[in-house]
């Protein structure tokens, strides 16, 4: 059996670019539902502040989660100017090539930490 991967990354939104964030997200989200139609969810969150970004995903399996970080590499990028990125935190098993490319990313928006958290015990419904 495959086990999804949940990313979960955070990220400050620096002064006065909340609404260039906002229009980022908006055209990722689009892209990432238009070309992965795998991708069980994909959700941008803003804090009450305005100043925190935070991004949960859930994939299906690794290969998923790969196919994400390679053609979304040059929309991350774009975000690179208005956000520095806190965490990535990883739940599941991802291969070591989604490790290795999340750690690129996170060293290209700021340099967060990448954490991977292994299940120990628990179920997901998702497909039903």
């Amino acid at each position: 059996m495959t086990e999804p991967i949940f990313h979960i990354d955070r990220s400050d939104i620096l002064d006065g670019s909340i609404e260039e964030v906002r229009v980022r997200m908006r055209d990722l989200a689009a892209f990432a539902e238009e070309r992965e139609p795998q991708l069980i969810a994909y959700h941008f969150y803003v804090d009450e502040s305005e100043s925190t970004m935070s991004v949960i995903a859930v994939h299906p399996d690794t290969a998923s989660m790969e196919l994400h970080l390679e053609i979304g590499g040059p929309k991350f990028r774009g975000f690179g100017p208005f956000i520095r990125m806190r965490s990535i935190d990883l739940y599941g098993r991802p291969s070591p090539a989604v490790v290795n490319q999340l750690r690129q990313k996170a060293e290209m928006l700021g340099g967060a930490p990448v954490t991977v958290h292994t299940i120990e015990a628990g179920f997901s419904h998702l497909n039903g």
